[in-house]
């Protein structure tokens, strides 16, 4: 699905982000994770086009998409989720809905993507994306957006960041749900434990490079520094609780 080869990225004035970055990324829930500075964020951006590589290539369904905008990376089945929402003037919650679904989305199918995340489509559909929406309120519409479009990647960039700990219970369940009915793959920047307790391979970054990249289980007890076996049952008691 998505091929990551030799990949560095280097800023302006010659500090290295992302030092020689290899994967090949096929599984369906994915979770990008590292310590704070491991470069989680540029590599989201240098995936979505936001950023060029400074060497390497990026392969998507077999194609070369390294010089894409992300223009064209949204076209062939791309989609980018920031970290802070961005605010639309003059645009609804109805238009970006309908938007990100490709039609004119009805209200009984604006009520289902919404209720998703928590939000009653009756209260906000004809709200602006202005400074009148929260924070967590645009996070959880981006969210929404996502499940409208069901592309072949979604690409979620710390989407806990900014929202209170009930939106994030219920964010949880969100990415449970996606996981269950998307048809695509979902590639998550995250650092917390619950996201990475769903995935199904963790890629582990540190100074900028792939010190980790394997199932949920191989990986979490050595990154956690609990004993090997710990991670699936805690899975299992999440799911009870």
């Amino acid at each position: 699905m998505l091929e990551l080869q030799d990949i560095c990225y280097e800023t302006e004035n010659g500090k290295l982000i992302l030092d020689h970055i290899n994967a090949k990324i096929e599984d369906h829930f994915v979770v990008i994770t590292g310590p704070n500075g491991s470069g989680k964020s540029t590599l989201a951006k240098v995936i979505a086009g936001i950023l060029q590589p400074s060497q390497g290539r990026i392969l998507f369904q077999g194609e070369d998409i390294t010089d894409w905008s992300i223009t064209e990376r949204a076209n062939h089945g791309i989609s980018y989720a920031f970290q802070q929402p961005v605010r639309f003037k003059g645009l609804t919650v109805r238009d970006l809905m309908s938007l990100a679904a490709g039609k004119d989305a009805s209200l009984n199918e604006l009520c289902e993507l919404l209720s998703e995340v928590g939000l009653c489509a009756k209260d906000y559909i004809q709200r602006d994306l202005d400074g009148s929406l929260s924070g967590g309120e645009l996070k959880r519409i981006e969210i929404a957006m996502a499940f409208a479009r069901n592309s072949a990647l979604t690409l979620f960039d710390e989407p806990e960041a900014g929202i209170d700990l009930w939106s994030f219970q219920k964010l949880i369940h969100v990415f449970e749900k996606m996981v269950a009915t998307n048809d695509g793959n979902i590639l998550i920047i995250s650092h917390q434990e619950r996201i990475l307790e769903i995935a199904d391979k963790i890629l582990y970054l540190k100074d900028g490079q792939v010190a980790k990249f394997d199932t949920r289980d191989q990986v979490l007890p050595e990154i956690m520094g609990v004993p090997a076996g710990a991670c699936r049952v805690l899975t299992e008691k999440m799911k009870e609780d």
